[in-house]
C-alpha cells in the first residue's frame, strides 16, 4: 500500500489561465531541425546557441542570411541545407523550429512532425505549437524562464530586461559556495535541505551586519567637507570686515564661473556613466577658460571628493555595486591614492614623465582593445588574479600622475569580460574613498586653492551624478564599448603629447 499522506489535493477544475509545464531541456543530447533561413530563424537559432552551444543543429532553408552562414562557421555543430523542406529532414531529429515565412509550409511541416511523435514548435502561431521558447534571464549558473503562455512576446522580453538589469552579479557566486557547502554536508537530502535552508535564513535576517557603505560615504564626505568649510573661513573670508561691520565682504564671482559649472556637470556625466573620463572632460573645457594646469589639477582632486560621494552613493541606491568587487579594490586604491600623493609632494617631478609615459601607452592599447572589443563576441570572462596589485596601481597614478583611476581599473575590467554596468558602479564608488584619500593627503600637505573653481566643478557634479548612474545600466555595450575606448585613447594621447 502507498501512502500519500502531507499531500496538496488537486482540483482539475481550477481555472489556471497558464497550463504549461517549464522544464529545461539538454538540448545537447538532442538532434534539432530549424526551418527557415531569415531573420526570425537567425533569431532562433542565436537564442539556442547562446543556451546550448553544442547542441546539434541542421537549419534547412532555400535563402539563407550572411549573418547566418557566419554563425554556422563559429560553431561545427550547426549544418546549414540550402534547399526546400522534405519530409526526411525529419528523419533522426527530436525538435522542430518552423520560423519560415510561409504558414502552408509550417501547417505541413505540423502535421509531417506529429504523425512521427516530434516535438514542433511555429513563430508566431501558438496553436500550431507543441511548445514555447521562453524569454530568458541567466546569471552563471542560475537561468530563469519567462512565459506568457504565447500571448506576448514583447511583455516577456520587458520582463527580461528588468530581471537581468536588477538581479546581482554575485547571485551566480553565491549558489557556487552554496554547491560547496552541500557537498560537505553529510546526512540524507531532507537534512541538506534543512540545513541549507538554515544557512540562507540567517543571510537574509543579518543583512544588518554587513557594512553601511551609505553611512561611510556619508560621515566620510561629511568629514572632509567640514575640513574644507573650516579652511575656506579662516583664510578667504574677511574676519576683521564681518567683525567690523564692513560691506566689501563678498568676494567677486569670476565671469567663468558658469562654464566651470557646465565643466563639473559635463565630466561626471560622462565618468559617471561609462567609468572614466571626468579629467579628461574637466580639463578640456576648463582649459578653454584660460585656468592654468596647476590650478587645474587641485581643483580636479579636491571637487571630486564631493562628486564621487554623489555618484558612488547613486550607483549604490540603483543597484549597480558589485559589493565584492568593490571590497577588493578599495582598501588598496586607498593605500595607492596615499602613497602617491606623498610620493608627489616629496619628490615633485623628478620621475613623473616616465611613469606618465609607461602607463599612457599602457592605457592606449586598453583603449584601442576596447573599439576592437566593441565589434567581436566576448565568450568568456577571463580571469584577473591580481585585483589588489591593479587597485594599489590605479590609486597611486591617480594621486601621483594627476588622474587615471578610470582608465587604469575600469578599461582592465571591462576589458576583462566583466559586465560593464557592475564595473563602473563598483569603481566609481570605490573612487570615492580613492580621491578622498588623496584629496586629504594634498589638502594636509599644501593646502586649499582655486575655491571657486572647486564650487563650481562641485555644483555641476553633483547634479550630474544621479543622471550618470542611471545612465549607467542603459547604455548598449557597443556604444559604451566605442566611449570608453575613445576617452582611454584621448586621454593616453593627450598625456603623451604632454610629456614629449
Amino acid at each position: 500500500m502507498i501512502h500519500t499522506t502531507n499531500q496538496t489535493k488537486i482540483n482539475p477544475d481550477v481555472n489556471i489561465k497558464n497550463r504549461l509545464y517549464p522544464v529545461f531541456l539538454k538540448l545537447e543530447k538532442l538532434q534539432l531541425l530549424i526551418v527557415g533561413g531569415g531573420k526570425v530563424a537567425l533569431e532562433k537559432l542565436n537564442s539556442v546557441l547562446n543556451n546550448s552551444p553544442s547542441v546539434s543543429v541542421t537549419l534547412v532553408a532555400p535563402d539563407i542570411l550572411p549573418e547566418i552562414e557566419q554563425l554556422a562557421l563559429q560553431y561545427k555543430n550547426v549544418t546549414l541545407m540550402r534547399r526546400p523542406f522534405e519530409e526526411e529532414d525529419l528523419n533522426r531529429v527530436q525538435l522542430v523550429i518552423c520560423a519560415a515565412d510561409n504558414k502552408t509550409l509550417h501547417q505541413q511541416i505540423k502535421k509531417m512532425a506529429n504523425e512521427k511523435n516530434i516535438l514542433v514548435n511555429v513563430a508566431d502561431t501558438p496553436e500550431l505549437c507543441d511548445f514555447y521558447l521562453s524569454s530568458i534571464v541567466q546569471k552563471g549558473h542560475l537561468k530563469i524562464a519567462i512565459s506568457s503562455n504565447g500571448l506576448s512576446p514583447t511583455m516577456t522580453k520587458r520582463l527580461k530586461e528588468v530581471f537581468d538589469r536588477y538581479l546581482p552579479e554575485e547571485l551566480d557566486e553565491s549558489i557556487e559556495n552554496l554547491h560547496k557547502i552541500r557537498q560537505h554536508l553529510k546526512g540524507d537530502f531532507a537534512y541538506k535541505v534543512k540545513k541549507l535552508n538554515a544557512i540562507t535564513q540567517r543571510l537574509v535576517e543579518n543583512k544588518r551586519r554587513d557594512i553601511d557603505w551609505k553611512k561611510v560615504i556619508t560621515n566620510s564626505f561629511l568629514f572632509f567637507a567640514a575640513m574644507v568649510l573650516g579652511y575656506f573661513v579662516f583664510s578667504y573670508v574677511p574676519l576683521d570686515k564681518l567683525v567690523s561691520g564692513g560691506e566689501d565682504i563678498l568676494v567677486n564671482v569670476d565671469p567663468n564661473f558658469f562654464w566651470w559649472v557646465v565643466a563639473g556637470f559635463a565630466a561626471q556625466l560622462v565618468d559617471g556613466s561609462l567609468g572614466m573620463g571626468y579629467g579628461v572632460t574637466c580639463i578640456s573645457i576648463l582649459m578653454t577658460t584660460g585656468v592654468s594646469p596647476a590650478a587645474i589639477s587641485s581643483s580636479i582632486h579636491t571637487s571630486e571628493i564631493f562628486t564621487t560621494a554623489a555618484s558612488g552613493y547613486s550607483h549604490y541606491k540603483f543597484g549597480n555595486v558589485n559589493k565584492k568587487l568593490f571590497r577588493i579594490l578599495v582598501i588598496p586604491g586607498v593605500v595607492g591614492a596615499i602613497a602617491g600623493a606623498v610620493v608627489l609632494v616629496w619628490f615633485g617631478n623628478r620621475y613623473s614623465d616616465w611613469l606618465r609615459a609607461a602607463v599612457a601607452v599602457y592605457t592606449l592599447y586598453l583603449g584601442i582593445k576596447f573599439v576592437f572589443n566593441a565589434f567581436r563576441k566576448v565568450n568568456k570572462k577571463k580571469k584577473i588574479r591580481r585585483y589588489g596589485l591593479l587597485a594599489v596601481f590605479g590609486g597611486f597614478f591617480d594621486s601621483f600622475g594627476g588622474g587615471g583611476w578610470g582608465p587604469i581599473v575600469t578599461a582592465t575590467l571591462v576589458n576583462s569580460g566583466r559586465q560593464h554596468k557592475y564595473v563602473v558602479g563598483s569603481v566609481s564608488m570605490a573612487e570615492f574613498f580613492i580621491t578622498l584619500a588623496s584629496a586629504v593627503t594634498f589638502f594636509t600637505l599644501v593646502g586649499l586653492q582655486y575655491w571657486q573653481i572647486i564650487v563650481a566643478l562641485i555644483l555641476g557634479g553633483v547634479v550630474a551624478a544621479p543622471l550618470a548612474a542611471r545612465l549607467a545600466g542603459r547604455i548598449p555595450q557597443k556604444t559604451a564599448y566605442v566611449a570608453l575606448g575613445t576617452i582611454v585613447i584621448i586621454w593616453s594621447i593627450r598625456l603623451l603629447v604632454k610629456i614629449f
